[in-house]
């Protein structure tokens, strides 16, 4: 079975809402998964789930600090461990939208792999929104199990 990581950071509630919809969507395709906060991730998750979905507010269009504090302490730790393990980006935000940038250029970075295009949810996900959200996350779960 293939495990998947999901890990965001909210302030309102909206990105932790989408980080469940991506969870949802994961576990339906087959997927063990685990959903935990930039604080609670730790470096070693990184290496040790076949994929990750990295989430954030956009926090005047740059990722949450929570999120960006997990890519700081994961960096130098997980270093040509983690080249190509599958990766998928999603933002909440007020009208922006332009957070996702950063956490692509950090995922790139670490040479992890994007698997689908970012999602961008404006306010809480709600009905077509849930539904793009379960997709990514079983097109998440299919890439880990490559």
């Amino acid at each position: 079975m293939s495990k998947v990581l999901v890990v965001y950071c909210s302030m309102s509630g909206n990105t932790k809402a989408a980080a469940e919809a991506i969870a949802a969507g994961a576990r339906k395709a087959g997927a063990q998964v685990t959903i935990k906060t930039g604080a609670e991730a730790q470096p070693m998750d990184l290496v040790e789930y076949d994929a990750v979905a990295l989430g954030s507010y956009d926090a005047f269009s740059y990722m949450g600090g929570e999120l960006k504090g997990f890519f700081d302490r994961a960096y130098y730790p997980t270093q040509g461990q983690v080249t190509d393990k599958p990766y998928a980006a999603f933002v909440t935000h007020g009208g922006g939208g332009r957070a996702i940038q950063s956490i692509e250029s950090i995922a790139k970075s670490f040479k992890l792999s994007k698997i689908v295009e970012p999602s961008s949810i404006k306010g809480k996900p709600e009905g077509q929104a849930i539904t793009d959200l379960e997709n990514l996350g079983a097109k998440l779960a299919a890439a880990a199990g490559k």
